[in-house]
């Protein structure tokens, strides 16, 4: 995936995060409602000074607006769902397993 999709990425998941609908997003940073989602998407950038605006937005720093490390593929965090899982108890697997069951309905 290019960066600039993981960007887009990134700001969905902060702007959801902080409970903020696009239409909000956009009324923070000056700009219309269609220019958040096609920031979203991954179809276009912005400027720095908007960057600076949704850091604040999300009070975080400019560069936690590129921190896509904690974006895995499927396959990984399958991986390491099962390494947790192998080295959990079974009374803890119990209750993870109620979650991961309460989570994916």
């Amino acid at each position: 995936m290019d960066a600039q999709k993981l960007f887009g990425k990134r700001i969905k998941e902060l702007r959801k995060r902080n409970n903020l609908t696009q239409e909000q997003l956009s009324e923070i940073l000056g700009v219309f409602q269609k220019q958040i989602g096609n920031i979203e998407t991954g179809t276009t950038f912005t400027t720095m000074a908007n960057l600076e605006k949704l850091a604040d937005a999300f009070c975080v720093e400019i560069e936690d607006l590129f921190a896509f490390s904690h974006l895995k593929q499927r396959d990984e965090i399958i991986s390491d769902i099962n390494k947790i899982l192998a080295d959990t108890s079974d009374e803890k697997l119990q209750i993870i397993y109620r979650v991961i069951k309460d989570v994916a309905r």
